[in-house]
């Protein structure tokens, strides 16, 4: 088979990325690869389908579990034979893997560095036909670049010690000259093929918002009033802030998880399969979350914070819109984040650097966060300013970011927010006492520091001009405790005002009433999306998976009729065809037939979905409403597309089949599991609540909730 027939094959796809067939065709050549491929290029398709091509197995080296796993997940999705060997295995499966490995069971093996010289690996090693060694996340090798793993170097000692030298191939979204220069050099690439395919992403738009104190949680709660159905990731610099936006969210009956290293792994990964899988689409966290995460359907990412330098903002923004559809990239800026900054800089540890490169490594460190600093600032083109710093030129003009664009982020309706400003109230005595506690200005440095005098060394911060005009107070109290990472001393000073009055019941009825109405292509792919979840669930896998929301964009646009138009769908291959073609072509010819006969009836149906599922609310149920909901059970018509029919929510729609008795016990039935499974367990108390099961203690006792949850809730 050649490369373009693989690609359309397992991936789906008709045609190559910028690049990709370049380095397809080194690598089957026999020549080492240095590639820099920004993220959502395909620099996974660049090895990948090679792989299938080169007569032995590809060793693939990556720094991350989840990477891993999602990898092997997608590969088998397509029909490829592929496994993974870190610390998430017991022995006894790594032994399995070891045995099926030596059988040729595999063509695509992902390692962890630190398992490259271990004898059980390295005895396979020795007789396996090994043909190629992907580096994944290639800079981790250079103690230049932002994320440094002294075991990247374990790879090639063990590359020397095979028999026979495979082809070495390596991939990073960002890397400086001396970054690369590290990577030729310590992977020893033997006269490599080197391509950058360039660092603009078209389908990103990028926005710098100056907020400071609870204007960055209004800012936050107004974006995503407006973007109800999106998925988005928003980072924040320290655990503290992270819990504390969260909990906010969560207050707003938002669908939203949270991710931080001070959790432990078992939290960490329901969290972050939480996010994956679509339960909970909006994902609060430290940047210890997103390295390896394939989910192509972000359409948002939201600095909370101002990050460190340039290199992790783009790597963090990068995360939203790998599908190729429009997404953005925002980020929230004030003074305070700089004075953050500089004190984890100040504290940042050089763990496995050798002496005599630290202070040239804290120099870097210095003129990275001062970049950082001059992005969040400039008035020219925030995407040719990226460019620049990454070394290419841009060519042609933006008009697509804050500074080149009179539009701007879409914000929700203000009637949405009503701050919690718990921060301003547990401080008021400090606003309240101007005499005892002065207020800060823009050029004056906190008590405990000044900008001259941050690092132990004489470097120059300039006398404070790039702290905005937002004012200060602050207590005398020293510089932040670590542990916790909380920097309780420096608090924003703003008017205590409320916006609005009461939040509305739900962010459903939120989106319902500020929203346009879909038209056709929207509506099936809303139908098309709903599909691809439960199927998800069904099989525990990522929708993202079964297609990604840009197939399903493409299918709604192309309504195809039968296995031909299918195939011609972007990102349906044969593999994707065999797997879901019969069931997607079924819910497009019901959606269709649903068409024509709104059309031949003249009128125009009311769309049914999740956002429409609360018109009847509170009217009274008529006997022959009843009647058709108790049939409707007993046919086996399940609870959700039962809601739909009725046009009340699935909470009304439980109540009523337990007044009915045919459904005992709220904690076990097979159609509250459902509920839960699709609904996120705040959205869902709501809803049970909404529809008129106000005895949470019968909840509680039904094992549904803790009665510290519906404790909080009551409060």
């Amino acid at each position: 088979m050649s490369p373009q027939e693989i690609l359309q094959q397992f991936f789906g796809y008709s045609s190559f990325r910028k690049g990709q067939q370049e380095i397809i065709d080194a690598i089957l050549d026999g020549k080492d690869i240095l590639a820099v491929m920004p993220t959502g290029a395909g620099k996974s398709i660049c090895y990948q389908v090679p792989a299938l091509l080169l007569p032995g197995i590809t060793i693939v080296v990556s720094p991350l579990i989840s990477l891993m796993q999602d990898q092997v997940k997608a590969l088998a999705e397509a029909g490829v034979r592929a496994a993974y060997i870190n610390s998430s295995l017991t022995e006894s499966q790594i032994a399995t893997a070891f045995r099926l490995a030596k059988q040729g069971a595999f063509k695509v093996i992902y390692i962890a560095p630190e398992r490259l010289e271990t004898s059980r690996f390295l005895e396979f090693a020795m007789i396996a036909d090994i043909s190629m060694v992907t580096v994944d996340e290639a800079h981790c090798i250079s103690q230049w670049g932002q994320d440094f793993r002294p075991s990247y170097l374990k790879v090639t000692e063990f590359v020397n010690k095979l028999a026979k030298r495979p082809i070495v191939s390596a991939f990073t979204a960002t890397a400086t000259k001396n970054v690369k220069k590290d990577i030729r050099k310590l992977l020893e690439l033997n006269e490599p093929m080197e391509l950058t395919t360039g660092f603009d992403r078209e389908n990103l738009s990028y926005w710098v918002e100056s907020k400071g104190g609870s204007g960055k949680d209004q800012y936050i709660l107004s974006y995503i009033a407006a973007h109800m159905e999106d998925s988005g990731i928003i980072y924040c610099s320290t655990r503290k802030a992270v819990e504390k936006l969260c909990k906010l969210l969560e207050s707003r009956y938002l669908p939203v998880t949270m991710y931080h290293a001070g959790m432990d792994n078992e939290a960490r990964k329901a969290n972050q399969e939480d996010f994956v899988f679509d339960r909970k689409p909006i994902m609060v966290a430290t940047n210890a979350f997103g390295m390896g995460i394939d989910k192509s359907n972000v359409r948002y990412v939201i600095h909370y914070n101002m990050p460190s330098c340039m290199e992790n903002y783009y790597q963090e923004a990068g995360r939203a819109g790998r599908d190729g559809l429009d997404s953005e990239c925002i980020l929230l800026y004030s003074g305070q984040d700089v004075i953050l900054q500089k004190f984890f800089l100040e504290k940042k540890e050089y763990i496995g650097i050798d002496e005599k490169d630290i202070p040239k490594l804290k120099s870097n460190d210095k003129d990275r966060l001062f970049a950082m600093i001059d992005y969040c600032k400039t008035k020219k083109c925030l995407r040719h300013y990226i460019l620049d710093y990454f070394g290419e030129k841009a060519s042609k003009k933006c008009n697509n970011c804050g500074s080149c664009s009179d539009d701007t982020p879409v914000l929700g309706k203000p009637n949405f927010i009503k701050l919690h400003m718990e921060k301003q109230k547990n401080n008021q005595s400090v606003t309240e006492q101007p005499k005892e506690k002065p207020r800060r200005k823009k050029n004056n440095a906190l008590p405990w520091e000044s900008p001259n005098n941050l690092f132990s060394d004489n470097q120059q911060w300039g006398n404070g001009n790039e702290i905005d005009s937002m004012e200060y107070a602050y207590d005398d109290v020293p510089p932040p405790d670590m542990e916790d990472e909380s920097i309780s001393g420096i608090v924003p000073c703003f008017d205590n005002e409320l916006l609005d009055d009461e939040p509305p019941q739900s962010y459903e009825e939120v989106f319902s009433e500020s929203c346009p109405k879909t038209n056709t292509a929207e509506e099936l792919f809303n139908r098309l999306r709903e599909l691809r979840f439960s199927l998800a669930q069904e099989k525990k896998v990522p929708p993202y998976m079964i297609f990604s929301d840009k197939t399903l964009k493409d299918m709604s646009s192309r309504i195809p009729r039968n296995d031909e138009e299918f195939l011609a769908v972007d990102g349906v291959g044969k593999r994707k065809l065999e797997q879901y073609g019969e069931i997607f072509l079924a819910e497009i010819a019901k959606f269709i037939a649903g068409e024509n006969k709104k059309t031949a009836s003249g009128k125009k149906e009311t769309v049914k979905n999740t956002n429409k599922a609360n018109r009847k609310r509170g009217l009274k149920w008529s006997e022959e409403e009843d009647n058709q909901l108790v049939q409707e059970y007993k046919d086996g018509v399940a609870i959700k597309a039962i809601a739909e029919n009725h046009e009340r929510s699935e909470g009304a729609i439980i109540s009523r089949l337990k007044g009915h008795g045919l459904i005992d016990n709220l904690g076990n039935s097979k159609e509250m599991a459902d509920f839960y499974q699709h609904k996120g367990k705040i959205e869902a108390i709501k809803e049970l609540l909404d529809a008129g099961i106000v005895d949470m203690r019968a909840l509680w006792s039904a094992g549904l909730y803790s009665q510290e949850e519906l404790q909080e809730l009551e409060n």
